[in-house]
């Protein structure tokens, strides 16, 4: 399901328990918050399944068969966009908890848990999966203008953004300074940015990307 321009897919809460009880008391839970969930009683069959393009996040039991929910935490890690993990288990201890909070989970609890307080988290899970999406596409967008510039708008681009004046930039690439005035405003034009520090600032953010990946 994709998401069309100005218009947000209805969100999606994964619900991954090998407990058929406990399956229909959480999404019970959320149906009665007007929110929408998919259930699955294994963790295979949940990381096999296709993950809708919408702001969603897992409720995840830690003890499943086969595969712990961390072991699932560490799959779900290598998606571009990471859904955001509550997990739920009927025995938690601190190690495992801090473990499951360095990696990036929003909450832990322990079963039996306070429904106002798992939904609570489950909202905030969404509105961090909502922000990471809005960055993700800010990224791509990005990353596209950029693929966009000839490489010597590139290679001007990366120079301009080190803070060298045009008479600087045309000494090392062996042009005019006119010609690097042209070549700034196309790269200007392209990428969108309407003064230098902006320039900088995608420039930083392209580079942290690539680092990143």
């Amino acid at each position: 399901m994709a998401e069309e321009a100005g218009k947000e897919s209805t969100p999606v809460v994964y619900v991954v328990d090998d407990d058929a009880d406990m399956r229909e008391a959480i999404t019970g839970l959320l149906r009665s918050a007007g929110l929408r969930s998919l259930a699955f009683a294994s963790p295979q069959q949940f990381l096999e399944s296709r993950r809708e393009d919408a702001p969603s996040c897992v409720i995840l039991d830690l003890q499943l068969p086969g595969m712990d929910g961390l072991e699932v935490q560490r799959q779900l890690g290598r998606a571009a966009v990471v859904p955001p993990i509550v997990f739920v288990t009927g025995h938690g201890d601190i190690p495992t908890t801090v473990k499951a909070m360095k990696s990036g989970a929003v909450e832990f609890f322990t079963k039996p848990f306070d429904d106002g307080e798992l939904l609570r988290a489950v909202e905030e899970a969404l509105e961090r999966d909502r922000d990471a999406r809005r960055r993700h596409r800010q990224l791509a967008e990005l990353a596209q203008r950029h693929a966009a510039l000839t490489p010597r708008e590139r290679q001007v681009m990366a120079l301009v953004v080190a803070g060298m004046p045009n008479k600087e930039v045309a000494a090392r690439l062996g042009t005019s300074e006119i010609t690097v005035k042209i070549h700034r405003a196309r790269v200007m034009r392209k990428m969108g940015s309407g003064s230098l520090a902006e320039l900088v600032r995608m420039a930083e953010t392209i580079a942290g990307s690539h680092t990143k990946g």
